[in-house]
């Protein structure tokens, strides 16, 4: 089946693969070639990707996502959100410190705007140190 991830700031993916897991509003979901057409809502999480029938576990390409919108049909999957990382492309030194940041952002904020950005921010974070530690996982 053909996947598309797509994001504000371009294609991501692009591809056939043979399966997708994805975080949605009603749980985790897989979907496999002849899925039933659905849409749903992405909810924040990772979404891992199998590209061919028999790879194993350790060839599973990942992605962190924010929130957006899952198009399925019987042969085709599209993914919208507004950013999706790639697995490899996380630090997570880098991504523990920013968490690190937005947490504290959060507890210092002064108004409820702020809170929310705050809370966005650690949601964002939180997934991506969930993702990098998925592939770190996956890769031994």
């Amino acid at each position: 089946m053909h996947l598309q991830l797509i994001t504000l700031a371009g294609i991501k993916v692009d591809d056939e693969i043979y399966e997708m897991i994805a975080p949605t509003a009603a749980g985790e979901i897989a979907v496999f070639p002849e899925h039933e057409p659905l849409v749903t809502l992405a909810i924040p999480g990772a979404i891992a990707i199998r590209h061919k029938k028999g790879d194993p576990d350790n060839r599973l390409e990942y992605f962190a996502i924010s929130g957006g919108i899952i198009e399925i049909s019987q042969k085709a999957i599209r993914v919208l959100v507004d950013e999706a990382d790639h697995g490899d492309d996380i630090i997570e030194a880098e991504s523990q410190a920013a968490l690190e940041r937005a947490i504290k952002m959060r507890d210092q904020a002064e108004n409820q705007v702020e809170r929310d950005h705050a809370h966005q921010l650690v949601d964002r974070h939180q997934v991506r140190l969930k993702v990098a530690e998925l592939r770190r996982r996956h890769k031994r």
